[in-house]
């Protein structure tokens, strides 16, 4: 059998409608069979894949280290497959050395940095970017908001999907899904933009596009790439800026204005191998309010600005 006919089975057992897979998860998957796996491996008998050949491979690959963790990740997957049908009786791929290290440390913002970026900024950008560091959502997470999720009432934000490339899944975790708080500071700058989209209906995106009539929502490394490295660069800031940048700095913040290691994972939604999640749940709500109270205050989010405008 060869990887190609191996990826075959694989697709139609394991990626069809039904496998209790997401689609954007069939998609991702479908991707690095497609433009890395196969055009390498597919004519290759599986018996003939060893491990070196591997590993030697994935470090001529002028890719990221997090890119080529996911190929071998899918690559595995594939052995898996044969393995559970008994076409393979080892996996070859477990035993391939691949970091997911990034090659440098990622970059952090400073709230000295953070104003300047953010009064530099027009809307829908400027909102993004506020609501990104002040909650730490991820990307996913932030573009996949809808007007419904935001309760001023309660003062919190519901996590309840996730859009990538405009495809709608869950998020990442079932921590992930926890709502994070909405203090009085970023509620006025939410229901500001409210007052200013014409797209403010519960089921509609707070982020909606009216270039696709509010049908779907910005893409969000269109409004990095226009508006907020151009932003940075203005204000003579040279750091690699992503959006998972500004969840970096929300949490780097956090800790740098004295909240506690647990609450900061609470407020990133982040799962711990060594605190439970009993352990999580025991943060108090209070002190979750007052840390991002804290940091919309370095923000220049201040109580003169915390009430909200009529919703």
């Amino acid at each position: 059998m060869t990887v190609r006919e191996l990826a075959e089975h694989y697709r139609e057992k394991e990626l069809g409608e039904g496998c209790g897979k997401t689609k954007l998860t069939r998609e991702v998957y479908g991707h690095h069979l497609d433009s890395y796996i196969l055009p390498r491996w597919g004519n290759e008998r599986i018996a003939d894949i060893k491990t070196f050949r591997v590993e030697a491979w994935l470090k001529t690959l002028e890719k990221s280290s997090a890119v080529k963790a996911k190929v071998k990740g899918v690559f595995g997957v594939l052995f898996q497959h044969a393995m559970r049908y008994g076409w393979a009786d080892r996996n070859p791929i477990r035993a391939v050395r691949q970091s997911v290290k990034h090659l440098k440390e990622p970059d952090v913002l400073t709230s000295e940095e953070l104003e300047p970026i953010i009064n530099g900024l027009s809307e829908p950008s400027r909102t993004l970017v506020i609501t990104a560091t002040i909650t730490g959502l991820r990307r996913g997470e932030l573009i996949g908001l809808k007007w419904e999720d935001v309760d001023f009432q309660n003062g919190k934000i519901n996590v309840v999907r996730s859009l990538v490339d405009h495809i709608e899944g869950q998020p990442k975790t079932s921590t992930s899904r926890r709502p994070v708080p909405l203090t009085p500071a970023l509620a006025s700058v939410l229901a500001s933009w409210k007052q200013q989209t014409s797209y403010s209906k519960p089921g509609d995106w707070v982020f909606a596009s009216p270039y696709d009539l509010g049908a779907k929502p910005y893409w969000p490394d269109m409004l990095l790439k226009r508006h907020i490295r151009p932003a940075a660069i203005a204000a003579g800031i040279s750091k690699n800026i992503g959006w998972h940048t500004f969840r970096r700095t929300a949490a780097t913040l956090l800790l740098s204005i004295g909240t506690s290691i647990r609450v900061t994972q609470e407020l990133m939604r982040h799962a711990s191998p060594v605190m439970t999640l009993g352990t999580y749940s025991q943060a108090l709500s209070e002190d979750k309010v007052d840390a991002q109270v804290a940091l919309a205050s370095r923000l220049g989010l201040g109580v003169e600005q915390a009430q909200p405008a009529a919703v």
